[in-house]
């Protein structure tokens, strides 16, 4: 099994520090730093203060594996 160091953790996640009630940040390719609230089983974006798009969500997730496994 190997590894992919993605990038200096202070770099990518200045800024965004864990919140009460919210799993993450989670940081995505695009640049995109997400949380997830487990009891609305949803993604939230701390920048718009909306919940983030199922749909979305997929679509991040996928641009994150595409960057893996290359």
């Amino acid at each position: 099994m190997g590894y992919r160091v993605l990038g200096q953790k202070t770099d990518i996640y200045q800024g965004y520090e864990s919140r009460l009630g919210l799993e993450g940040p989670f940081a995505y390719p695009n640049g995109r730093i997400l949380y997830y609230d487990p009891k609305e089983g949803q993604y939230w974006d701390p920048k718009t203060d909306f919940f983030v798009d199922s749909h979305e969500v997929a679509e991040l997730q996928q641009m994150f594996l595409a960057v893996l496994s290359k």
